[in-house]
C-alpha cells in the first residue's frame, strides 16, 4: 500500500497544484511569513495579506526596523494577532543571529516557531526532509492508512509519515500532501475528529477574541482614550477582560490615558 500511496500522491501533486505566491519564491522569510499567517487561515484570505505585507515589509530587515503598530495594522482581517508579534520578534531575533536558521532548534528558538513550524521551514525552504504534521497531513494520513479509526495519535501518522516521505524532493512531496489534504476535504472528507490531536474552534461571534479584534481595528485607524474606546464596544463584560489582555501582551498600551497600539 505504501508504494501505491507514493503514486498516487505523485499525480495529484501534479493534477491538483496550487499556485501561491511563497512556493513560487521559497526563500525563508516569506516561508516564515506564510507559515505564521496560515496558522488557523485559509489559503484563500492569507494570499492578498501576504503580498501585501511583503510590499510593505519586503524582508526580515525592513520588518524587524518597523513599529509593532504598523506590523498589526499590516496584519489587519488575519485574526489572532499575538501571531503578528511573533513574527515580528523572529524577524528582530533572525538581524541579530546575521543569518536565518536553517537547523530545528535554531529555528525554534524564533518566537512563535514551533516543532511543526519549523519543520515546513526545513521542507519548504531548504528542501530538508523534516518530518511535521498540520490538518491537511492529519486528513491525507488518516484516510489512507487509519480510515476505521478514532483517537488516531500524531505519533502513528509521523511513523507512516517516515515511511512514505520523498526524501528527495520533500518540498514538491509537502506540497502535494498539503494539495490534496485541501482536495479531501472540500469534497467532503473531513476526518481530523478521528485525530487525538483535533480541537474544534471556538466560534468568533460572541468571543472574547472577537472583541480584541474589534479593540485593534479602531486602534489601527486612530488613538482613542478609555471612555470614547469603550463607547464602541459591545455593552458587555469581555470588553475589560480584552482589553486587559492586549496590554498585557503589549500590543496595546496606554500613555497619558490614551490608547493606542504597541510602537
Amino acid at each position: 500500500m505504501r508504494n501505491e500511496f507514493k503514486e498516487l500522491l505523485l499525480d495529484k501533486g501534479k493534477e491538483l497544484y496550487r499556485e501561491m505566491p511563497w512556493r513560487h519564491d521559497t526563500r525563508p522569510y516569506y516561508v516564515l511569513v506564510s507559515e505564521l499567517m496560515l496558522q488557523q487561515t485559509q489559503v484563500s484570505r492569507v494570499i492578498p495579506k501576504f503580498e501585501a505585507f511583503i510590499t510593505k515589509f519586503s524582508d526580515e530587515r525592513s520588518l524587524a526596523k518597523s513599529n509593532l503598530a504598523d506590523v498589526l495594522k499590516q496584519w489587519q482581517g488575519l485574526g489572532y494577532n499575538r501571531r503578528a508579534k511573533f513574527l515580528h520578534e523572529a524577524a528582530k531575533k533572525i538581524i541579530e543571529l546575521s543569518s536565518f536558521p536553517e537547523d530545528s532548534v535554531g529555528l525554534m528558538e524564533l518566537p512563535g516557531v514551533g516543532k511543526n513550524t519549523a519543520g515546513a521551514i526545513q521542507a519548504y525552504s531548504f528542501n530538508e526532509p523534516a518530518i511535521f504534521i498540520e490538518t491537511n497531513i492529519r486528513t491525507v494520513y488518516i484516510h489512507h492508512f487509519f480510515d476505521d479509526r478514532v483517537a488516531v495519535e500524531d505519533a502513528q501518522i509521523i511513523e507512516k509519515l517516515q515511511e512514505t516521505i520523498d526524501l528527495e524532493h520533500p518540498r514538491e512531496f509537502y506540497w502535494a500532501l498539503m494539495d490534496y489534504g485541501s482536495w479531501l476535504k472540500k469534497n467532503g472528507i473531513k476526518n481530523n475528529s478521528q485525530s487525538s490531536a483535533f480541537k474544534r474552534q471556538a466560534p468568533l461571534k460572541g468571543s472574547m477574541r472577537e472583541v480584541r479584534g474589534m479593540i485593534l481595528r479602531e486602534l489601527s485607524s486612530q488613538d482613542l482614550d478609555y471612555k470614547s474606546l469603550q463607547e464602541i464596544m459591545p455593552k458587555d463584560a469581555r470588553f475589560e477582560k480584552a482589553l486587559s489582555s492586549l496590554i498585557s501582551e503589549k500590543l496595546v498600551s496606554v500613555t497619558n490615558k490614551i490608547i493606542h497600539l504597541t510602537k
